[in-house]
């Protein structure tokens, strides 16, 4: 119920602050009669003036949510010209104290200190022109504007702890499932290895026995007919074990994705744009001129770039941005993946193994990978890997 009420008041903030000044507006409404008859401090411009003066003080307030320091500052200054004219104190005034409350929870200290110094001035000044017994009034009337100056700044520290909280949940709700995508594909890669083993392996010895076949056709018919069926039993063991281990990748009926094509250069547009969608901003660019590659080298560049900006988004802290860039050289291609993040101040998480691997696919095409933070700020990731290589 409140989170829905906030995300209300959130589209519609303006009319939100217009309801909030809304009782100042009725009061001074109710008391313009008796500010008429006897204003208590300074001249009477006339009912007219008097309203329009005021509502000059109270619109601006409107536009303290997106605005407060300029708010703030049409406010204050427009008390200031009606001390110096002389003109009697209004009900209307108060908007300094909702303007100065609006700098205290919208901005920084700084300027949260300097909107109480100025509300403090103008209420020494008002009380100087309308010779008011200072020293005995003025304590008491700041402890009123120190009150609301104290709100201010506790309903900025409470807002910002606030978001705090929810970046640091949108963070981990995001590691969370880059966790649980990096164990997914770890599995299947252990799977690859093992699916691998039992190919090089049941195919090696199939080569051996067609090889005994082959010499022993002739000579010795026999020891060739059991040469092809050790080659037959070999065969179906071959399948049954490719079978077993395909079935596990397809059991996990979530990952339909894996039945499409492998990822490559082409779909890199694709990878940087999701990424910025999930609160990454990313500078992508492509330079030189791209050149046939083979799947494998395409899918190795492709999960390099992934690799890095994943590692941007765990580490790199809030706020960051990322570039991007692939260039396209003589007999290579160079990929730079960079962030103004943390860089070496980020906290080291034992277990990763993402800058191993990406070394790993890099150097199956005769590439190198080079990591370290960077010079200024942030982390930076640069790949080389020949054009043309093979596994």
């Amino acid at each position: 119920m409140f989170g829905g009420l906030r995300a209300w008041s959130r589209r519609h903030s303006t009319l939100v602050d217009a309801l909030v000044v809304s009782p100042l507006v009725l009061f001074c409404l109710l008391t313009l009669n008796v500010y008429k008859s006897a204003p208590p401090y300074g001249t009477f411009l006339g009912t007219p003036a008097t309203l329009l003066l005021s509502a000059a003080l109270i619109t601006p307030l409107m536009w303290r949510r997106n605005r407060p320091r300029e708010v703030f500052a049409v406010v204050a200054l427009m008390s200031f010209g009606q001390w110096v004219a002389g003109v009697m104190v209004l009900p209307a005034n108060f908007a300094v104290m909702i303007a100065m409350y609006g700098v205290a929870a919208r901005c920084t200290v700084r300027w949260a200190v300097a909107a109480g110094l100025v509300a403090e001035f103008g209420l020494l000044l008002a009380m100087l022109r309308w010779n008011i017994r200072v020293w005995d009034a003025f304590p008491s009337m700041s402890v009123f504007v120190i009150a609301i100056w104290l709100a201010g700044i506790y309903a900025n520290t409470r807002r910002r702890y606030v978001e705090s909280l929810v970046e640091r949940a949108e963070r981990a709700e995001r590691e969370r499932d880059q966790q649980a995508r990096i164990a997914a594909a770890a599995e299947r890669a252990r799977i690859a290895r093992e699916l691998h083993d039992v190919v090089a392996h049941n195919v090696s010895v199939m080569v051996v026995q067609a090889d005994g076949a082959g010499f022993a056709i002739d000579s010795d018919p026999e020891q060739a007919r059991r040469a092809v069926q050790a080659i037959s039993a070999t065969g179906r063991q071959a399948l049954a074990e490719m079978r077993r281990l395909v079935g596990v990748l397809r059991q996990d009926a979530a990952a339909r994705e894996e039945y499409a094509p492998q990822p490559g250069v082409q779909q890199l547009g694709d990878l940087v744009r999701q990424v910025s969608d999930s609160g990454l901003p990313i500078d992508f660019t492509v330079s030189g001129t791209p050149c046939a590659l083979p799947e494998g080298e395409q899918l190795a560049i492709y999960r390099i770039v992934q690799e890095a900006l994943t590692n941007t988004l765990k580490h790199g802290g809030p706020g960051v941005r990322a570039e991007v860039g692939v260039e396209y050289g003589r007999g290579e291609i160079v990929l730079r993946v960079a962030d103004d993040g943390r860089g070496a101040s980020a906290p080291w998480v034992e277990g990763g193994h993402g800058l191993v691997g990406m070394r790993e696919r890099a150097s199956m095409y005769g590439g190198t990978v080079e990591a370290a933070p960077r010079t200024g700020g942030g982390f930076q990731v640069i790949a080389r890997i020949p054009v043309g290589a093979a596994a």
